[in-house]
């Protein structure tokens, strides 16, 4: 099978799974501990139902949506995720390539193998840029001035993973970083010739051992090296509000805090000045247990009317998922895994192919729905009293003022 026969992405995840070596794979694929939650993801789409709407004319169905000053074709993007270039060759310019091609926004990791500056001259229709802050005032204005140099206008900051989370699969499945190089990984690349001549051969031939790339604590880090030290990770646990504000008044485009699941931290970001809020548990990869972001969407957006824009992210794979994910209250969704596995599966064709899918699911489910436009959607489409008994919190638009937060630090 290639990526251009696939379905759908999980028949893209599937031969992602037969390309990559096991411990890369896996990397990918789980999440911590018992994969409560990155499995909760799935299965609560389950608990929410359709309520079409017949007849309508939907023969003009439009899914474009405007978000941070760009007009976008589909209502969702491709989330950050870290070294994507051992995965694929120079996987992020592939996938800011494919983001263009498509015309939706890619979120490029703080924790990407290839420098911010390159990326950005792939991602000419919308810079995005994600990082995990420092809670020194220098390193942190560092990295916020770069992405102002390069040209990025949306930064999102990732506040969901201040320690580091218990990543059982990477123990199991030989995965460490940094890299220790073992008898394991060399049978897993000489039993995946396709990646280790196409993704690992050609990157050591062009750049030598992969490096963080945009790091701005500690120089930049090979994998061979220990990246993450003890001193990042404290620094990392120290983040909190009055870091956001530091970075409000440096950053000049839209500022956004990722992995909020908590009505009272949107209420804090509107407090803070931010331009939206990203509800993300991270895919399941840092907390096991917690909720999902489908059930925090709706209470996030009563809290924050529309003071913020909502992106989500975590679990999505359908047209349908994300248009239930807009329908509950999201402005927006983003994706993650199934870019990755695109990625890893056919490259910078394989991510547009499954851009291709989704857009094409949901331009379908929506003729289905009865729904021309993604502008259109809201909880009137859904049967969610399973996932919701007592009904979805109110009011959906921002008519209320937002509560002041109960936080010591901002009384």
């Amino acid at each position: 099978m290639s990526c251009r026969t696939a379905l759908n992405v999980f028949e893209l995840q599937e031969l992602a799974r037969r390309r990559l070596p096991f411990p890369l794979y896996s990397y990918i694929e789980g999440g911590v501990e018992d994969n409560q939650t990155r499995d909760h993801n799935r299965s609560v789409f389950q608990r929410i139902r359709f309520r079409q709407r017949s007849p309508v004319d939907v023969s003009r169905r439009s899914q474009a949506v405007e978000l941070f000053g760009h007009r976008f074709d589909s209502p969702f993007g491709i989330s950050p995720m870290g070294i994507g270039g051992v995965f694929a060759f120079e996987a992020d310019l592939q996938l800011a390539r494919a983001a263009a091609r498509m015309n939706v926004p890619f979120a490029l990791s703080g924790y990407s193998l290839s420098p911010m500056e390159e990326v950005a001259r792939h991602a000419t229709h919308a810079r995005w840029l994600q990082g995990y802050m420092h809670a020194e005032r220098q390193a942190a204005g560092k990295f916020v001035d770069r992405g102002t140099a390069a040209g990025y206008q949306v930064l999102m900051i990732s506040t969901d993973v201040p320690v580091r989370p218990n990543r059982e699969n990477n123990a199991r499945s030989g995965f460490t970083l940094p890299l220790r190089p073992s008898a394991r990984l060399l049978f897993q690349g000489a039993v995946h010739p396709r990646w280790s001549v196409q993704t690992f051969a050609r990157t050591m031939l062009k750049y030598g051992m992969p490096r963080l790339e945009n790091l701005v604590v500690g120089g930049t880090p090979s994998l061979l090296q220990p990246a993450m030290t003890a001193d990042l990770w404290t620094s990392r646990a120290a983040v909190d509000w009055e870091l956001m504000r530091f970075l409000r008044d440096r950053w000049k485009g839209a500022l956004l805090v990722k992995g909020t699941l908590h009505a009272a931290d949107a209420e804090m970001a509107v407090r803070v000045g931010l331009d939206g809020v990203v509800v993300s548990n991270h895919g399941g990869r840092q907390l096991d247990g917690a909720v999902s972001p489908v059930e925090a969407i709706p209470e996030i957006r009563a809290a924050a009317g529309h003071k913020l824009k909502i992106l989500a992210d975590s679990g999505f794979r359908r047209g349908t998922d994300i248009l239930k994910g807009l329908a509950l209250g999201a402005d927006f969704i983003l994706l993650g895994r199934p870019a990755m596995f695109a990625v890893a599966a056919g490259g910078e064709e394989g991510v547009v192919h499954a851009l291709s899918l989704l857009k094409a699911e949901i331009d379908r489910d929506l003729g289905l729905l009865g729904c021309p436009s993604v502008g259109d959607l809201d909880a009137s489409y859904l049967n969610a009293s399973e996932l919701f008994p007592h009904g979805l919190p109110g009011p959906r638009a921002g008519s209320e003022p937002v509560r002041p937060a109960l936080r010591a630090a901002d009384a």
